[in-house]
């Protein structure tokens, strides 16, 4: 997360083959609606949710930009819980409870603290949550 230093992040753990994977269209308006003012989402596949996500990291990528014309970036596949839990997820989780389904979301800020934590049936589009990442943001 080094490299996002400064910036407001949005990590939301993804899935191709998932009943929530149209989110994919709204996470693709906000990144392309924010972007200039130092906002990102950042993509993070996972299979441990009912093998949703059995794909590589480049049929993941195709399967992103065909259907959503995804821009935003894509990490390798990683686990979210458990004893091989990414340190992103470790960093992110903290004391909490683990991630309890597909497209569970941090709002990360400027600061690389967590803002907020989001179930996967907060849409992207949600008022209240776009009222939070803009918070975040720049004037």
């Amino acid at each position: 997360m080094d490299r996002y230093r400064g910036h407001v992040v949005l990590v939301v753990n993804v899935a191709s083959r998932c009943g929530l994977t149209p989110q994919y269209a709204g996470l693709e308006t906000l990144h392309e609606k924010y972007a200039d003012r130092g906002f990102t989402v950042l993509g993070v596949p996972c299979n441990q949710f009912g093998g949703q996500e059995p794909g590589t990291a480049a049929d993941i990528e195709d399967f992103c930009q065909v259907n959503y014309g995804v821009t935003f970036p894509l990490t390798e596949k990683v686990d979210v819980n458990g004893a091989g839990r990414h340190p992103l997820y470790t960093a992110l989780v903290g004391d909490g409870p683990d991630i309890q389904w597909n497209f569970e979301k941090f709002l990360v800020g400027p600061d690389g603290a967590v803002a907020g934590r989001y179930g996967p049936q907060t849409e992207p589009e949600d008022g209240e949550f776009v009222a939070a990442v803009e918070k975040l943001l720049p004037r």
